[in-house]
């Protein structure tokens, strides 16, 4: 199903210095050659899946760098230029004085058969967000996606062309986008301007956009889609939960904000009474996170995935691949339910070996989802619990440790130590889940809490946040 089509290797060889070029040439592997870093005062580099090779055991000088910049277009305000007709990217490395020192050489590549996985979803008129981590074939598809719009279906389209990633450098598109429209961007900062110019003044019926990286954008996104005009670009983040703990682009999937919901409807919800929800609804009405180039994971419903992750129910997405016989498979997919509480734990001796029992931990008023994101990408060994019996510690913030709420007293009679976070950010949460997860046992857990109450009366940080709530639950 994956096809190369058009990479123009030679096109990009042809600008590179002959003591670099030809031995380029001679390397086995030729055909998957990713990029050539040009480095001065350095011997080149060629990089392939896998592996980086030495070039030319000639280190780089400032004659090789002219050579290639004189040979290519025009830098932009973001560092880049590109070859006329052809889709490979020359990025740049500058000194304090503005003097290019550093080239990197990434070969473009015009890809059929990538987006045979979502053409059913793009053709459907829907708004699609695609994410994934860089390299894995987000422009790619975008590209494909703008081909298969303009020419299979017929639909005016126009691409956002920022850094010329998509269409490829020069006035003249490359032929990959089909009969798709492209509008260049002067400088990456006005790339939300373009969006909006290109609505008003060219009535598209489809727009392009890759990167939706600032406020701006999103906000220029969400006013696209609302005067009915579909919207496929990309966003930076691997993951639907990516975006919901961004608060630069959470407004892509509706944007959250924090509720504070009654004692009747915290008890049905089975919740803490300051809790996450949507906003809005989502500029976007589908989210694709591309695993590989064959397999992609696809939210066919943002606004329930996003209601689901913020109270912390399982997540349905909707698998997809390609087999060994080209034909796309599909598989909807559960994810497991999270933060919630344990129905049986294991005993002591039905640990497994060299593991300790996670840290339970009880939040109150405390952003859970960022919470469970950073103990997940510190690879701590925390447990998130609803149920105060039985926890290890009873986590707030100072906002709510001083409103003296029924829950915090009765933690506090129950003698469950209480951190007090001074702020609900991720840095505090980070330095809250190292001090309370040592990596050794229980022992030295509590241990380590008591030390720090200790500590609260030489005036320590530790101690700081710990004076105002853990001194009655440990002591």
């Amino acid at each position: 199903m994956r096809q190369v089509v058009a990479d123009d290797l030679d096109a990009l060889l042809d600008v590179l210095p002959p003591h670099i070029r030809e031995p380029l040439r001679e390397q086995p592997g030729l055909s998957e050659l990713l990029e050539v870093v040009i480095d001065l005062g350095s011997p080149p580099e060629a990089r392939l899946p896998g592996s980086e090779v030495v070039v030319s055991c000639k280190e780089v000088d400032q004659n090789d760098i002219s050579f290639v910049v004189s040979r290519i277009g025009e830098f932009t305000t973001d560092n880049r230029a590109g070859i006329e007709r052809t889709l490979h990217r020359i990025s740049a490395m500058r000194n304090r004085h503005g003097t290019i020192i550093g080239l990197t050489c990434r070969v473009g590549r015009a890809v059929y058969g990538m987006v045979d996985m979502i053409a059913d979803l793009i053709e459907s008129g829907q708004n699609i967000l695609l994410l994934g981590r860089p390299g894995v074939g987000k422009t790619t598809m975008l590209r494909e996606a703008a081909r298969v719009l303009a020419d299979k279906t017929r639909k005016r389209v126009v691409i956002i062309d920022t850094s010329n990633e998509i269409a490829g450098d020069g006035d003249i598109p490359h032929p990959a986008i089909g009969h798709a429209r492209r509008m260049q961007v002067a400088a990456p900062e006005r790339q939300h301007a373009v969006m909006i110019e290109a609505v008003e003044n060219h009535m598209p019926q489809v727009i392009i956009i890759d990167e939706i990286g600032t406020e701006l954008e999103a906000q220029a996104a969400r006013t696209i889609a609302e005067r009915g005009v579909q919207l496929i670009g990309t966003a930076h983040g691997n993951s639907l939960e990516n975006l919901v703990l961004n608060p630069t682009l959470s407004d892509l999937i509706g944007g959250t904000q924090s509720v504070t919901l009654g004692d009747e409807e915290a008890r049905r919800r089975g919740s803490q009474k300051s809790v996450l929800e949507r906003k809005a609804p989502p500029t976007f009405d589908v989210v694709v996170e591309i695993l590989d180039f064959y397999r992609v994971s696809v939210h066919t419903d943002v606004q329930e995935s996003v209601d689901n992750l913020l109270t912390h129910r399982p997540v349905r997405t909707e698998l997809r691949w390609v087999d060994s016989n080209d034909q796309v498979q599909k598989q909807v997919v559960l994810s497991p339910e999270v933060g919630e509480p344990q129905v049986a734990e294991a005993t002591e001796e039905h640990q497994p070996q060299g593991r300790e029992k996670p840290v339970r931990v009880y939040p109150f008023g405390v952003n859970r989802s960022r919470l469970e994101a950073t103990a997940k990408r510190e690879r701590l060994n925390i447990e998130l619990v609803d149920i105060l019996e039985g926890s290890d510690l009873f986590l707030t913030t100072r906002t709510h440790y001083r409103r003296k709420p029924q829950r915090i007293r009765d933690a506090e009679m129950m003698r469950i130590p209480v951190y007090v976070l001074r702020s609900n950010d991720m840095s505090q949460l980070r330095q809250c889940l190292h001090t309370i997860s040592p990596g050794t046992s229980r022992a030295n857990y509590v241990h380590q809490l008591q030390q720090l109450l200790e500590d609260g009366g030489n005036g320590n940080d530790g101690g700081e946040r710990f004076r105002e709530g853990a001194s009655r639950g440990l002591r």
